[in-house]
């Protein structure tokens, strides 16, 4: 039912609203369709995100308005420039603060519009521009996987064609897996002839249950295969139906190129390593199949 929320505040002066609506329009606020009457005169600033918060008990020396920002300093820079243009120095001393913390786990600066900006208000107009510390803030409660691979069991299934290419792979996913906290005697590689192999080996691997996620590697290059897309197809559809058929997560860690050259830039050498991405993934899959699994048997 509800759309949309508004505030109203009255300034004293088509002046004061021009010069108000230039500094917050400076910082990103997005223009929305003004309005104009014999007696009055109104702009609308849109912001992307509005709240509405209600308090039980009292909060002292609160600002009229709470905006939340991003780059709390380039946006208190852009505020001073706006302050000095428009109030002489001595003023800007005292009526803008700096950014300091908050007990709420933010940073927050104040800025009061003063001398008849704003009707009705005592002293003025004072915004407060802050920005959290919690980088979870204002995102949708959600299950994310950690990226501890304490405990988890995975199987590594790599290609031996082009060698050079899934040996880097091969590494990168036990350098992502070592970092990540797995022990070796938990990390099982099976070394398969090519590509097309692959998915059968992760199969049988996985159906034995005793992993909590398996880990596929290879690399085939067009240059090297004139049948290169229809192994790549059926090697991507054999991991996925792997995956749906016996619930254990599979990541995918088989590189597609055109060139040798592209391959190793993908295995480590400018475009990061696809192993280390894939071990990665793997980790933040079984972590996530297990909360989903203490969630459901806690209800």
């Amino acid at each position: 039912m509800i759309k949309g929320m508004t505030l109203i505040r009255e300034v004293a002066s088509d002046e004061a609203l021009d010069r108000l609506s230039r500094l917050l329009l400076s910082l990103g606020f997005e223009e929305g369709k003004g309005w104009k009457q014999e007696s009055s005169r109104g702009a609308a600033m849109l912001a992307p995100l509005g709240n509405l918060e209600l308090v039980a008990g009292t909060i002292h020396d609160a600002p009229t308005i709470l905006i939340e920002v991003f780059g709390l300093d380039a946006v208190h820079s852009a505020v001073e420039q706006w302050m000095q243009a428009n109030y002489r120095s001595e003023e800007v001393a005292l009526l803008l603060t700096r950014p300091e913390p908050t007990s709420w786990n933010s940073r927050l600066f104040r800025v009061k519009l003063r001398d008849g900006a704003v009707v009705g208000s005592g002293d003025g107009l004072e915004l407060g521009f802050w920005q959290s510390e919690n980088p979870l803030h204002n995102k949708p409660v959600a299950i994310e996987g950690d990226l501890s691979a304490a405990g988890m069991k995975f199987a590594i299934v790599t290609a031996r064609w082009n060698a050079v290419i899934t040996d880097r792979l091969l590494q990168g996913s036990l350098d992502a897996l070592h970092r990540s906290g797995a022990a070796r005697g938990d990390i099982e590689i099976v070394r398969v002839p090519g590509a097309w192999e692959v998915p059968s080996a992760a199969r049988t691997l996985a159906e034995t249950k005793r992993f909590d996620g398996i880990i596929t590697l290879g690399c085939l290059i067009r240059g090297e295969t004139a049948h290169y897309e229809a192994i790549y197809n059926e090697v991507a559809r054999g991991i996925g139906q792997s995956q749906q058929d016996t619930g254990i997560p599979h990541a995918f860690g088989v590189l597609t190129c055109e060139t040798l050259e592209q391959a190793l830039d993908r295995a480590g050498i400018k475009a990061g390593n696809k192993g280390f991405e894939a071990a990665i993934a793997a980790i933040e899959m079984v972590s996530i199949q297990r909360k989903i699994r203490a969630e459901e048997g806690g209800r």
